[in-house]
């Protein structure tokens, strides 16, 4: 998560094109949850897309990030005529010490759990849920060019191979290994939860959702915001950083590692241009849990 404090890192650009969550998504959240909604917490974060989503079902939400410039991003697109009952604050999920004890009714964080220190998050969280109380945690992979399997490879070889000329050896893990397999290692403490679920898809290249299990997160995009969306991820601000003179061609480089996985996806998938709008899916995780 070190990527997303730094200084060099657009958090603007990161609001504008990750995916956003559905209302599916939201509704199995709420169907599971018992009792009284009166503060929320959302763990990580970032731009704050999870509390302006929740906003009208509870009375108090709270959004938390270890990233000041990810909460100075959160509250200029969160106006307070609009949420008033939102608020932001820079801190570790880990320690939460302006949440009083058994005062929380439900737990999020939507792709961030992988960052999560689990012995000192789930001390944390039996502190500040009520019994009875709702963590709900989900994280996505890689997306997954549904109609063009090629693509999707190349894009995984890109994404994955333990190469210097590959975005591989940049992942800060074991994160990335946590997303990859859909937060299996999430394990919420037997004697403390009950009632553990988990949602889970993977996703398929025979068309749109053709993939197993409940799709939650799907997109139609132009493959040139498919690049811009892979340039957020923390292993590319990482390669950039151990390549500053490979520059993207769109700031006037010869090219990097994303315009070379194009390249490659293009000639493989005979793509016309970058406005060509393809389907896009998400491999995605969802796990809750209540408080005994």
């Amino acid at each position: 998560m070190a990527t997303f404090s730094k200084s060099t890192f657009s958090h603007a650009s990161y609001a504008a094109i990750r995916p956003s969550y559905p209302p599916s998504l939201y509704n199995h959240i709420l169907s599971f949850h018992h009792g009284s909604r009166n503060l929320l917490v959302d763990l990580g974060t970032g731009p704050g897309i999870v509390p302006r989503a929740l906003s009208p079902s509870f009375t108090r939400l709270i959004g938390t990030d270890p990233s000041s410039g990810m909460i100075s991003q959160a509250q200029s697109v969160t106006p307070s005529a609009q949420y008033p009952n939102i608020t932001y604050e820079v801190a570790s999920a880990e320690h939460l010490p302006f949440v009083e004890d058994r005062t929380v009714d439900m737990v999020l964080a939507g792709q961030s759990a992988h960052w999560f220190d689990y012995p000192r998050l789930w001390k944390e969280m039996q502190r500040i849920v009520r019994p009875g109380g709702t963590v709900a945690f989900w994280g996505y992979k890689d997306p997954v060019f549904v109609d063009f399997p090629k693509a999707s490879k190349i894009m995984f070889h890109f994404g994955y191979d333990d190469r210097d000329d590959r975005l591989g050896p940049f992942w800060q893990q074991p994160g990335r290994s946590i997303v990859q397999d859909q937060l299996r290692k999430v394990q919420p403490p037997e004697t403390e939860w009950e009632q553990v679920t988990r949602i889970e898809y993977e996703p398929g290249t025979n068309g749109q959702r053709s993939g197993e299990g409940t799709p939650f997160l799907e997109k139609r995009m132009k493959l040139g915001e498919v690049i811009e969306y892979v340039r957020t991820w923390s292993s590319y601000h990482a390669w950039r950083e151990a390549h500053p003179e490979q520059r993207p061609v769109k700031d006037g480089g010869t090219g990097d590692v994303l315009d070379r996985m194009y390249k490659e996806m293009k000639e493989a998938e005979k793509w016309e241009n970058e406005n060509m709008e393809v389907d896009i899916e998400w491999g995605t995780a969802l796990v809750m849990a209540r408080k005994a």
